[in-house]
């Protein structure tokens, strides 16, 4: 794994879990009707919960929260509208973006689940 997506401090992170979330289930986690705070990526969750700083409610990149936000990360895009899951029919470059964003989030955040129809 390439190291410049590595954080500059270590994380302890828990093992993966794959407990299945709704769309609607994870809507909940947007640190108001949740204290938690979600972001799924390719359909995988993460709990940014301790970036509330950049994730929070207000907060840059609260845009991605309680969503699937593949296409919003994988185009760099901060529009509500691309902050949606449909990613397949993006451009070989943006989709390398979308990998490199998961690396990065996987090794900051904890994976908490799994996006289900």
């Amino acid at each position: 794994m390439s190291g410049k997506f590595q954080p500059k401090e270590k994380v302890d992170l828990d093992p993966p879990l794959d407990t299945p979330y709704t769309v609607e289930e994870l809507a909940q986690y947007d640190g108001v009707k949740n204290p938690k705070v979600y972001v799924a990526i390719k359909g995988v969750i993460f709990d940014v919960t301790r970036n509330t700083a950049s994730y929070g409610p207000g907060k840059g990149y609260n845009v991605f929260v309680g969503k699937d936000a593949s296409r919003a990360l994988a185009k760099s895009s901060l529009k509500v509208e691309d902050a949606i899951a449909k990613y397949d029919d993006l451009p070989e470059k943006e989709l390398k973006v979308l990998d490199d964003w998961f690396t990065f989030f996987s090794n900051r955040y904890n994976i908490v689940g799994r996006v289900v129809q």
